[in-house]
């Protein structure tokens, strides 16, 4: 029962939901279903404990686009937006776990501003989100002996299972703790006639929406052997935000095959190919649509995750293939996402 217990939990705390096309979506959950699945394993304390986490994203916003087609960007205008996130959680039964994520965000930028050069940095806290995780699928083949050699005494013991499957929730709630005065800006905006357009607004620089969200999401992961793939989906329901300012509903996904380069009792090591993608309409301001604000975006690129112990990590970066926008927009040039966590 150790092995089924170990994955369980494991899988449980996997629901790997992350920030994607949107800064303000998402939230970032650690991948510990990377640690061995070896009966083995004594893991009491993981099943019904606590475990932390860092995330680091850094998005790179740097093209400017049209209605989905690429423009000139005369001004060399810019957004870098890094988002550090510190999660806590707790596993109080093999199907449930608790979290709270608090992200931590910066954003320098580069913009014209009539005439003139807008420079600037904003930072401070975003908003919180508290998150429930649950099993509700989970399926592992039965476990086969193996013989491992010992100088002369050969040793029956049990090795992970070839195949296992899981299906996990998550649902959650995301509070307005972020601030938005940022978003004060859409009442002044005015284009001047001869002047470089912005692409980047308030919206794109508040550190919060204002807004009571709720999430939801659902994660799949498949193994046999050292081939994997996992599949996930959030969806973001927006309140009413700040400002006369309300966000739009975002649709998130991702997912792809991987292989475990390294798998014993100790230490994993895979590598993954991820697509991933957003849709989201767009905002509404005063009532009215917000024009430069909805996107559909496809990315791609790989992942590496590891886990030693009571550690795990990923790496990844994420390249896009696919940016329809309306409007004129600065859109992603690229991402860039690292983690690691800890089971207590």
């Amino acid at each position: 029962m150790n092995i089924l217990r170990s994955l369980l939990f494991l899988i449980l705390v996997a629901a790997a939901i992350r920030c994607r096309a949107c800064d303000l979506c998402g939230c970032y959950t650690p991948q510990m279903e990377t640690a061995p699945e070896m009966p083995t394993l004594s893991l009491p304390s993981w099943i019904s404990g606590s475990y932390a986490a860092v995330a680091e994203q850094f998005t790179r916003y740097g093209t400017l686009q049209l209605e989905g087609n690429e423009v000139p960007n005369p001004t060399d205008q810019y957004l870098n937006s890094s988002i550090t996130q510190l999660v806590a959680g707790y596993s109080f039964s093999h199907r449930f776990a608790l979290q709270v994520s608090v992200p931590l965000i910066f954003r320098e930028f580069k913009r014209p501003e009539g005439f003139r050069i807008d420079r600037g940095t904003v930072s401070g806290l975003g908003d919180v989100s508290l998150l429930l995780r649950s099993v509700i699928f989970h399926y592992t083949s039965a476990v086969r002996p193996s013989v491992e050699v010992e100088g002369k005494n050969a040793l029956a013991v049990e090795s992970d299972p070839d195949f296992s499957a899981s299906a996990v929730l998550l649902h959650g709630i995301k509070f307005p703790t972020g601030a938005t005065s940022r978003l004060k800006e859409e009442f002044h905006e005015i284009e001047i006639p001869g002047a470089p357009v912005s692409g980047i607004h308030g919206h794109d620089l508040t550190l919060g929406t204002g807004s009571y969200d709720g999430i939801f999401g659902e994660r799949n992961t498949v193994r046999y052997k050292n081939v994997f793939l996992e599949t996930n989906v959030e969806f973001t329901l927006r309140g009413d935000g700040a400002h006369q300012y309300h966000f739009a509903n975002d649709l998130a996904w991702g997912g792809g095959p991987g292989y475990y380069l390294v798998r014993n009792r100790h230490t994993l090591v895979g590598a993954q190919f991820e697509i991933s993608g957003e849709h989201k309409d767009v905002d509404r301001f005063r009532g009215k649509p917000a024009d430069d604000t909805g996107i559909t975006a496809v990315f791609a690129g790989p992942r590496i995750v590891a886990s030693r112990g009571s550690w795990s990590a990923e790496i990844a970066g994420e390249f896009p293939v696919l940016i329809d926008n309306t409007a004129l927009q600065a859109v992603p040039d690229f991402r860039l996402r690292t983690g690691i966590a800890f089971h207590f």
